[in-house]
């Protein structure tokens, strides 16, 4: 048992201090590995550096590079409009030429004209100049000409004066033309009124002579009716008297009375 035991305990103290050699050896590989492990993490982040030294690098020259693209642009932009600018005023400047040259060639176009005037006009020069040395009251042409001038001046105020009374005129007229057709229209309207006025006044004329003929035979009939009954009083009255009727008395019957005398 003692052997047994023995070579238990000899056993564990192998396991034992193999573990410990194999605890050793992963201690080792483990160190081994952390050393490398931080190399490695000391390179990439030295590259990580480097890298982002490059980028700011890059994106430095990238700004440099497009601040340069964007002055580069603007010169040629301003190249550009300068250019163009100077384009415009050549030809600003060209047109100018070619309005001065028109210009020029139109003046000496009314230069020969008023040439041609002043020497188609200069016998009336002349003729003026020998209207002077008559005798006239005038000093000079300048004198003959305001004078000339003031009557064609004057002319023309008759003659504007005239045109205005003409025009006056003609309204007038066309005034008087419709105040006649008013008055004629009212004189018309009068006209019917009073037409319409006498064929009342002849109706009314009409119809009193009808109430007038009426009125006489009435009249007429009213005679003829009191001549009969002044007859029949008459023949009663007589008849009464023939029969010995008394009238005129107390005892007797009037002699208007003529029913009285009747039922006698």
């Amino acid at each position: 048992n003692v052997s047994v035991q023995e070579e238990n305990v000899c056993s564990g103290v192998t396991r034992l201090l193999e573990k410990r050699r194999h605890m050793k050896h992963v201690d080792g590989v483990l160190r081994t590995q952390r050393q490398e492990f931080e190399v490695k993490r000391q390179s990439v982040r030295q590259r990580q550096d480097e890298l982002k030294k490059k980028e700011d690098n890059l994106k430095d020259s990238l700004l440099k590079f497009d601040k340069f693209l964007k002055e580069n642009d603007a010169k040629r932009a301003r190249g550009v409009k300068k250019a163009e600018s100077e384009r415009a005023v050549l030809r600003e400047r060209e047109r100018e030429l070619e309005r001065l040259n028109t210009d020029s060639a139109a003046l000496l176009v009314n230069k020969e004209k008023l040439e041609e005037r002043v020497e188609r006009f200069r016998v009336y020069s002349e003729f003026l100049h020998t209207v002077l040395k008559t005798g006239t009251k005038f000093e000079d042409v300048g004198q003959l000409v305001s004078r000339f001038e003031t009557l064609m001046s004057t002319r023309e105020q008759l003659l504007r004066r005239q045109s205005e009374m003409e025009t006056q005129r003609e309204r007038d007229r066309l005034e008087l033309r419709r105040y006649v057709s008013e008055q004629n229209s009212v004189l018309l309207q009068h006209s019917n009124t009073l037409s319409q006025l006498q064929a009342e006044l002849d109706n009314a004329v009409t119809h009193t002579l009808a109430q007038e003929s009426s009125w006489t035979q009435t009249q007429a009939a009213a005679v003829t009716d009191t001549h009969q009954l002044s007859q029949i009083k008459v023949a009663t009255l007589n008849l009464y008297h023939m029969t010995g009727g008394i009238s005129g008395r107390d005892e007797g019957v009037d002699v208007d009375d003529t029913e009285e005398q009747l039922d006698r």
